[in-house]
Protein backbone atom coordinates (compact mmCIF):
# COMPACT_ATOMS: atom_id res chain seq x y z
CA UNK A 1 0.00 0.00 0.00
CA UNK A 2 2.96 2.35 0.25
CA UNK A 3 2.98 2.75 -3.52
CA UNK A 4 -0.73 3.55 -3.51
CA UNK A 5 -0.32 6.10 -0.73
CA UNK A 6 2.59 7.62 -2.64
CA UNK A 7 0.32 7.95 -5.68
CA UNK A 8 -2.28 9.59 -3.45
CA UNK A 9 0.29 12.10 -2.22
CA UNK A 10 1.22 12.95 -5.81
CA UNK A 11 -2.43 13.57 -6.68
CA UNK A 12 -2.86 15.57 -3.48
CA UNK A 13 -0.14 17.92 -4.67
CA UNK A 14 -0.76 17.98 -8.41
CA UNK A 15 -4.57 18.32 -8.29
CA UNK A 16 -5.33 19.98 -4.97
CA UNK A 17 -2.04 21.80 -4.34
CA UNK A 18 -1.45 20.44 -0.83
CA UNK A 19 2.01 19.31 0.27
CA UNK A 20 0.81 16.79 2.83
CA UNK A 21 -2.23 15.24 4.44
CA UNK A 22 -4.03 16.67 7.43
CA UNK A 23 -3.84 14.58 10.63
CA UNK A 24 -5.80 11.35 10.18
CA UNK A 25 -6.37 11.66 6.45
CA UNK A 26 -3.58 9.32 5.37
CA UNK A 27 -4.85 6.52 7.62
CA UNK A 28 -8.42 6.80 6.37
CA UNK A 29 -7.41 7.15 2.71
CA UNK A 30 -5.17 4.10 3.00
CA UNK A 31 -8.07 2.02 4.35
CA UNK A 32 -10.33 3.31 1.55
CA UNK A 33 -7.75 2.44 -1.12
CA UNK A 34 -7.42 -1.03 0.38
CA UNK A 35 -11.06 -1.52 -0.61
CA UNK A 36 -12.33 -1.96 2.94
CA UNK A 37 -15.63 -0.65 4.28
CA UNK A 38 -14.80 2.41 6.37
CA UNK A 39 -16.57 4.55 8.96
CA UNK A 40 -14.68 7.70 9.93
CA UNK A 41 -15.82 10.06 12.68
CA UNK A 42 -13.79 13.17 11.92
CA UNK A 43 -14.31 16.67 13.33
CA UNK A 44 -15.51 19.54 11.18
CA UNK A 45 -12.58 21.08 9.33
CA UNK A 46 -10.47 17.91 9.33
CA UNK A 47 -10.88 17.32 5.59
CA UNK A 48 -13.40 14.48 5.38
CA UNK A 49 -14.21 15.23 1.74
CA UNK A 50 -10.59 14.59 0.71
CA UNK A 51 -10.95 11.05 2.05
CA UNK A 52 -13.37 10.18 -0.74
CA UNK A 53 -12.33 12.68 -3.41
CA UNK A 54 -8.68 11.64 -3.56
CA UNK A 55 -9.28 7.84 -3.78
CA UNK A 56 -11.66 8.49 -6.68
CA UNK A 57 -8.76 10.01 -8.61
CA UNK A 58 -6.16 7.45 -7.57
CA UNK A 59 -7.95 4.23 -8.49
CA UNK A 60 -10.53 5.41 -11.02
CA UNK A 61 -14.07 4.18 -11.39
CA UNK A 62 -17.07 6.17 -10.20
CA UNK A 63 -17.58 7.26 -6.60
CA UNK A 64 -21.13 8.15 -5.60
CA UNK A 65 -21.33 10.73 -2.83
CA UNK A 66 -24.58 10.79 -0.86
CA UNK A 67 -25.13 14.18 0.77
CA UNK A 68 -28.20 15.72 2.41
CA UNK A 69 -27.58 19.32 1.27
CA UNK A 70 -27.86 20.53 -2.33
CA UNK A 71 -25.77 23.64 -1.61
CA UNK A 72 -22.86 21.52 -0.33
CA UNK A 73 -23.05 19.25 -3.36
CA UNK A 74 -22.98 22.18 -5.76
CA UNK A 75 -20.03 23.76 -3.97
CA UNK A 76 -17.97 20.57 -4.12
CA UNK A 77 -18.82 19.98 -7.79
CA UNK A 78 -17.80 23.53 -8.71
CA UNK A 79 -14.55 23.25 -6.79
CA UNK A 80 -13.67 19.88 -8.33
CA UNK A 81 -14.48 20.95 -11.87
CA UNK A 82 -12.37 24.07 -11.40
CA UNK A 83 -9.49 21.70 -10.60
CA UNK A 84 -10.12 19.67 -13.75
CA UNK A 85 -11.88 16.75 -12.03
CA UNK A 86 -14.86 15.16 -13.79
CA UNK A 87 -17.60 15.66 -11.20
CA UNK A 88 -21.33 16.23 -11.33
CA UNK A 89 -24.51 16.32 -9.31
CA UNK A 90 -28.08 15.30 -10.06
CA UNK A 91 -30.47 17.43 -8.05
CA UNK A 92 -33.57 19.58 -8.37
CA UNK A 93 -31.56 22.80 -8.80
CA UNK A 94 -29.93 21.63 -12.06
CA UNK A 95 -31.04 23.23 -15.31
CA UNK A 96 -31.61 20.98 -18.33
CA UNK A 97 -28.17 21.71 -19.80
CA UNK A 98 -26.37 20.71 -16.59
CA UNK A 99 -28.44 17.55 -16.16
CA UNK A 100 -27.78 16.53 -19.77
CA UNK A 101 -24.04 17.08 -19.26
CA UNK A 102 -24.02 14.88 -16.16
CA UNK A 103 -26.09 12.11 -17.77
CA UNK A 104 -23.80 12.05 -20.80
CA UNK A 105 -20.65 11.92 -18.66
CA UNK A 106 -22.25 9.15 -16.59
CA UNK A 107 -23.12 7.08 -19.66
CA UNK A 108 -19.62 7.63 -21.08
CA UNK A 109 -18.14 6.52 -17.73
CA UNK A 110 -16.11 9.74 -17.55
CA UNK A 111 -17.40 10.86 -14.16
CA UNK A 112 -15.13 10.29 -11.19
CA UNK A 113 -17.55 11.68 -8.57
CA UNK A 114 -21.34 11.94 -8.71
CA UNK A 115 -23.14 13.72 -5.87
CA UNK A 116 -26.69 12.66 -5.04
CA UNK A 117 -29.25 13.18 -2.30
CA UNK A 118 -30.55 10.04 -0.54
CA UNK A 119 -33.97 10.76 -2.08
CA UNK A 120 -32.55 10.75 -5.62
CA UNK A 121 -30.57 7.57 -4.94
CA UNK A 122 -33.80 5.84 -3.90
CA UNK A 123 -35.22 6.09 -7.44
CA UNK A 124 -35.33 2.66 -9.06
CA UNK A 125 -34.57 3.89 -12.58
CA UNK A 126 -31.44 5.69 -11.39
CA UNK A 127 -30.23 2.64 -9.48
CA UNK A 128 -30.45 0.55 -12.65
CA UNK A 129 -28.54 3.15 -14.64
CA UNK A 130 -25.87 3.42 -11.95
CA UNK A 131 -25.46 -0.36 -11.97
CA UNK A 132 -24.25 -0.01 -15.59
CA UNK A 133 -22.00 2.99 -14.92
CA UNK A 134 -19.03 1.30 -13.24
CA UNK A 135 -19.66 2.43 -9.65
CA UNK A 136 -16.65 1.55 -7.50
CA UNK A 137 -17.74 2.93 -4.13
CA UNK A 138 -20.44 4.86 -2.34
CA UNK A 139 -19.40 7.55 0.13
CA UNK A 140 -22.06 8.59 2.63
CA UNK A 141 -21.55 12.08 4.00
CA UNK A 142 -23.28 13.01 7.27
CA UNK A 143 -23.66 9.28 7.95
CA UNK A 144 -25.20 9.95 11.37
CA UNK A 145 -28.40 10.85 9.48
CA UNK A 146 -29.09 7.11 9.16
CA UNK A 147 -29.45 6.71 12.92
CA UNK A 148 -32.44 7.52 15.10
CA UNK A 149 -29.87 7.94 17.88
CA UNK A 150 -28.32 10.82 15.95
CA UNK A 151 -29.29 14.48 16.18
CA UNK A 152 -30.31 14.81 12.52
CA UNK A 153 -32.14 11.60 11.57
CA UNK A 154 -33.41 11.44 7.98
CA UNK A 155 -35.50 8.38 7.13
CA UNK A 156 -34.35 8.46 3.48
CA UNK A 157 -30.89 7.44 4.68
CA UNK A 158 -32.38 4.07 5.68
CA UNK A 159 -32.84 3.28 1.98
CA UNK A 160 -29.14 3.61 1.12
CA UNK A 161 -28.40 -0.01 1.96
CA UNK A 162 -31.07 -1.14 -0.51
CA UNK A 163 -29.54 1.08 -3.18
CA UNK A 164 -26.10 -0.44 -2.56
CA UNK A 165 -27.53 -3.92 -3.04
CA UNK A 166 -29.35 -2.86 -6.21
CA UNK A 167 -26.26 -1.27 -7.76
CA UNK A 168 -24.04 -4.26 -7.05
CA UNK A 169 -20.94 -5.15 -5.08
CA UNK A 170 -19.45 -1.76 -4.21
CA UNK A 171 -17.35 -0.45 -1.37
CA UNK A 172 -19.23 1.58 1.26
CA UNK A 173 -17.51 4.35 3.22
CA UNK A 174 -19.22 6.64 5.71
CA UNK A 175 -18.23 9.96 7.25
CA UNK A 176 -19.62 12.10 10.04
CA UNK A 177 -18.34 14.78 12.37
CA UNK A 178 -19.94 13.35 15.47
CA UNK A 179 -21.37 10.02 16.57
CA UNK A 180 -21.54 8.51 20.06
CA UNK A 181 -21.28 4.75 20.60
CA UNK A 182 -25.02 4.07 20.06
CA UNK A 183 -25.03 6.14 16.88
CA UNK A 184 -21.88 4.43 15.55
CA UNK A 185 -23.37 1.00 16.20
CA UNK A 186 -26.57 2.01 14.42
CA UNK A 187 -24.63 3.37 11.43
CA UNK A 188 -22.67 0.12 11.14
CA UNK A 189 -25.86 -1.95 11.31
CA UNK A 190 -27.80 0.17 8.81
CA UNK A 191 -25.16 0.92 6.17
CA UNK A 192 -22.64 -1.94 6.10
CA UNK A 193 -22.93 -5.62 5.26
CA UNK A 194 -19.49 -6.34 6.76
CA UNK A 195 -17.73 -4.85 9.80
CA UNK A 196 -16.03 -1.62 8.70
CA UNK A 197 -12.71 -0.18 9.74
CA UNK A 198 -13.74 2.49 12.26
CA UNK A 199 -11.74 5.67 12.86
CA UNK A 200 -12.60 7.90 15.79
CA UNK A 201 -11.35 11.29 16.91
CA UNK A 202 -9.41 11.04 20.16
CA UNK A 203 -8.00 13.88 22.29
CA UNK A 204 -4.94 13.42 24.47
CA UNK A 205 -4.50 15.30 27.71
CA UNK A 206 -2.57 17.95 25.79
CA UNK A 207 -5.75 18.83 23.93
CA UNK A 208 -4.25 17.74 20.61
CA UNK A 209 -6.67 15.68 18.55
CA UNK A 210 -5.80 12.49 16.72
CA UNK A 211 -7.72 9.93 14.68
CA UNK A 212 -7.65 6.52 16.32
CA UNK A 213 -8.47 3.30 14.48
CA UNK A 214 -10.69 1.39 16.90
CA UNK A 215 -11.83 -1.49 14.68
Amino acid sequence: MQDVLLAARRQLKSVFGYDDFRPGQAEVITAVLEGKPVLAVMPTGSGKSMCYQLPALVDGGLTLVVSPLIALMRDQVQQLRALGVEAGSLNSSNDDEESDRVWQALDDQRLRLLFLSPERLAMDGLRQRLARAGVKRIAIDEAHCVSEWGHDFRPEYRQIRQAVEAIGSVQVIGFTATADRNTRNDIVERLFDAPPSVFLEWAKGTGRHHLLRIA
